[in-house]
């Protein structure tokens, strides 16, 4: 069983900063790409931001030079930081860990969603 952790998050004046963690947990063999996603209200579900396990990352246009994401120190653990924060950013923002491949399921390839976190942005 493998489970994301989610930290982080909350309420940011406009032109701040926050910083978002997410721990996937369990029997984990190996993790293709980790990365956020957010869901603003009457809005699709949409990708912030990803790193590969070789490194890579991506970023939605929306984001680019103001949100970073990165491997934190523990495995398998990546976080995002959040600068210049806008009211549009305000959304819950979701992890997701692809491509997990579990020691107690061989051959199987799954991906998994962390519970939400809320990320406000208001004065």
């Amino acid at each position: 069983q493998v489970q994301l952790v989610e930290s982080g998050g909350g309420l940011v004046q406009p032109g701040g900063s926050l910083r978002l963690s997410c721990a996937a947990a369990g029997s984990i063999r190996s993790i293709s790409a980790m990365g956020w996603y957010r869901q603003a209200p009457g809005k699709q579900r949409e990708v912030v931001a990803s790193i590969t396990s070789g490194g890579s990352t991506n970023y939605a246009d929306s984001v680019k030079g103001r949100f970073t994401i990165a491997r934190d120190n523990a495995p398998n653990t990546v976080a995002l930081q959040m600068n210049s924060l806008k009211p549009e950013d305000t959304a819950v923002y979701y992890c997701n860990a692809a491509g997990v491949q579990d020691w107690t399921l061989p051959g199987v390839v799954r991906n998994y969603w962390g519970q939400g976190t809320q990320v406000t942005v208001s004065s």
